[in-house]
């Protein structure tokens, strides 16, 4: 039986976000159908919602909607996530806040300036290796290694040992699994833990591993979870960079308008993260009847956020189809908002502020150089492979 190139049944299909034009649906989506009810099949059953008011209630209500079932659709053979009610991203208030307050002042205004920096001598470095090579993976060779080298930096992971980590997080995300599921990254952070109980350091395993919760240490699986989060979150910024490249690559105008005004970086910044919205879904589960857009949603029901579709949406962006780096105002949901709002956010537009200056200080153009293969998935989307030529 063939499905409609509009039929809502295709937004759980890797295909339509890898290869198709998933915005099209969410467009008729969000005029015809904004709250739309998914039978359960391989997929436990959910609602979609496409709209950005719809979306951004959910988000700004963690009480009626909780993240402690699961934040992402999981085939419903896997069970439960093994994060649900321990990790930051999987908690909800009054734990959440708590678990937040442990690991904030690391991702604070503060805490950017002090790394800014070190961030500036990692994306020269960066970029002069890509320029030296002729072509590079925009995706691989610069903004992995980015956002890979800042958190790694905040965890406390010696550099030494982090070509491995970067390679571990690499097969990871390419396999398309949980860095829970892979076994040396996880053996690394056991081992930074007992490292870190007997010789505490100023960093976020350091805090972890010493911090509490309503007057109890976090539990060793609270810790290690706490830690495969942070550095799973890792995926999204990379995303984002490597799209910021594509977004500059199919609309060269924009690219040259930031080169002739640079005060227009923090817009650029906000409209690339609008545009790329590297978090496809997020997921929370209703804790008692609500109605949205003119549906019931009872209690138990998964509710799946399309964060993209929220993000194109004409009732909030003009022209929401134009990648426009001097969007004004610019309100977008790509890092979330509310209580659960991206604790990295801050961080996330620093290293995008200071690689987009960087590469109009140091790189004359960069252009493509082979063919873009886009991530195969539900949960995220954007460049898997981008080659680029830089020249200096």
């Amino acid at each position: 039986m063939t499905v409609s190139p509009l039929s809502p049944a295709r937004l759980t299909d890797p295909e339509l976000h890898s290869g198709g034009d998933p915005h099209a649906l969410w467009r008729w989506m969000r005029e015809h159908e904004p709250v739309h009810w998914h039978a359960p099949d391989d997929l436990p059953g959910f609602w979609s919602l496409t709209r950005y008011e719809d979306v951004s209630t959910v988000y700004r209500d963690p009480r009626a909607f909780s993240s402690a079932d699961g934040v992402l659709l999981r085939p419903t053979a896997q069970g439960a996530d093994p994060g649900g009610g321990l990790t930051l991203a999987l908690t909800d208030p009054p734990r959440h806040r708590q678990l937040r307050l442990l690991v904030a002042r690391w991702f604070s205004e503060r805490s950017a300036r002090q790394w800014e920096e070190a961030v500036r001598r990692a994306v020269r470095a960066v970029l002069a290796r890509a320029v030296e090579r002729g072509e590079s993976d925009a995706v691989h060779d610069i903004s992995a290694r980015l956002t890979l080298h800042l958190i790694a930096g905040l965890m406390g992971v010696p550099e030494g040992d982090q070509e491995d980590l970067f390679r571990w997080t690499n097969e990871a995300f390419e396999a398309g699994t949980s860095l829970v599921a892979h076994h040396e990254t996880m053996l690394y952070f056991l081992d930074l833990m007992d490292l870190r109980t007997a010789e505490p350091a100023d960093d976020l395993v350091s805090a972890l591993v010493h911090g509490s919760v309503d007057g109890e240490p976090l539990t060793a699986e609270e810790v290690l979870l706490n830690c495969e989060n942070l550095v799973g979150a890792s995926e999204n910024a990379r995303l984002s960079i490597a799209g910021g490249f594509l977004a500059f690559l199919e609309h060269p105008d924009q690219w040259q308008r930031l080169r002739d005004d640079r005060r227009l970086l923090p817009t650029a910044v906000e409209e690339v993260l609008r545009w790329t919205s590297s978090a496809t879904h997020s997921m929370r589960t209703a804790t008692a009847a609500r109605v949205l857009g003119g549906r019931r949603i009872e209690a138990g029901d998964r509710v799946v956020l399309w964060v993209p579709s929220a993000n194109r949406d004409e009732a909030v962006f003009p022209h929401a189809d134009r990648f426009d780096i001097a969007r004004r105002p610019n309100r977008h949901l790509a890092l979330g908002t509310g209580e659960h709002v991206c604790i990295g956010n801050v961080m996330a537009r620093a290293q995008m502020r200071v690689l987009f200056t960087e590469l109009l200080d140091t790189v004359r153009k960069f252009e493509q150089c082979g063919p873009y293969v886009p991530v195969r998935s539900i949960a995220v989307n954007g460049p898997e492979h981008l080659p680029i030529r830089l020249l200096a």
